[in-house]
């Protein structure tokens, strides 16, 4: 039986610190609305680069995307 999902990126609770929605994000990033909410809900991950382009859009650090060890 496997452990529990590990999370790797807070990129749904900052969203919901800047007031924002997962339909938003896609919007601005030109993806689809499915793709953020896989990365919300950690089932998927953003690239690299791509987390870069949300801290920029979110006006924050990469670091605050990312969930500490």
């Amino acid at each position: 039986m496997p452990g529990p999902k590990r999370k790797y990126n807070r990129i749904k609770i900052v969203l919901l610190e800047k007031e924002k929605t997962n339909i938003w994000l896609a919007e601005q990033l030109g993806v689809s609305a499915t793709a953020v909410s896989k990365w919300c809900t950690n089932r998927n991950q953003p690239t690299v680069e791509t987390l870069f382009r949300i801290s920029d859009i979110l006006n924050v650090e990469v670091c605050e995307l990312l969930n500490k060890k």
